[in-house]
């Protein structure tokens, strides 16, 4: 498959650490991610660990603290941060990756500046009160370096990004990957943005898998979401992917990684798995 001027089209594809904690999401995901390089795509992975840092937290005598949903992270919380998305989600995706026969780089945000950030300033948090919260060691992503990742790419390397931003200065910053992903997509306007997640697409009705809805478009999205349709945390993740449209991104999908023919099914657009995201 190739995009536009005969350039082969690029593909972001967003890990949550809870895919790595279960055998066959595992393998589904590396087999997702071979056929859809075999079919002729570039391939960027950025992950999480959010399960994997809140197991080390507790071995090393640490609670996680959220507020509003949103993680707070100490200077020791961002030690086991680190520990757990390079030390061993990263290697364990690379090498699951490099087992089904992609050529996996594992890297982080702070590799050459790849993920660019700032400290996120105090900020007032629906639930918390009126007082603004500090999140510690924690930043907003302001750049992408665009040029090295098209550089690894240009090698046939599939960068696998643990999902840590870094400051000018060298400051290592705890960042979201769901908003570091969509920064990653729309620098490199990709043609697809993938979306892991264990329910796989949009239903009318979650408990009935035959009410999967295949296509919507962002008018589509927003009765849905006003309808109650979409609900809880994949409001904020269809919300993202309507912004990603106007950002240049061509389409965003929603799907289980745990059937590897999904991604490349969701790339041709033939409708059996997931849902896309698409401009009306």
């Amino acid at each position: 498959m190739e995009g536009a001027a005969g350039k082969k089209p690029t593909a972001v594809v967003k890990v949550g650490g809870d895919i790595l904690l279960h055998s066959t999401e595992r393998q589904g995901l590396a087999e997702n991610i071979s056929r859809l390089v075999e079919t002729g795509w570039r391939v960027v992975v950025l992950h999480g660990g959010g399960p994997q840092v809140n197991r080390l937290q507790a071995l090393h005598g640490l609670a996680p603290r959220k507020v509003g949903g949103r993680r707070i992270t100490s200077p020791a919380d961002l030690t086991v941060v680190k520990q757990a998305l390079c030390g061993q989600v990263n290697v364990d995706l690379v090498s699951v990756l490099l087992a089904a026969g992609v050529k996996a780089f594992g890297c982080h945000g702070a590799s050459a500046h790849l993920i660019q950030a700032l400290k996120r300033p105090p900020r007032r948090v629906s639930g918390a009160g009126d007082s603004p919260v500090d999140f510690g060691e924690v930043g907003d992503v302001t750049g992408v370096n665009t040029p090295l990742l098209q550089g690894l790419l240009n090698l046939d390397l599939v960068p696998v990004i643990a999902s840590l931003g870094v400051g000018r200065d060298g400051r290592v910053y705890n960042i979201n990957a769901d908003t570091t992903v969509a920064k990653v997509a729309a620098a490199l306007r990709a043609e697809l943005l993938i979306l892991t997640t264990k329910i796989g697409g949009i239903y009318r009705d979650i408990d009935s898998p035959g009410s999967r809805i295949q296509t919507v478009t962002p008018t589509e999205a927003r009765q849905l979401i006003d309808a109650g349709v979409i609900v809880d945390g994949m409001i904020p993740k269809v919300e993202e992917a309507l912004a990603l449209l106007d950002a240049g991104v061509g389409a965003i999908a929603i799907v289980n990684a745990s059937e590897p023919a999904a991604f490349t099914d969701i790339a041709a657009n033939r409708g059996q798995f997931g849902t896309r995201i698409i401009r009306d």
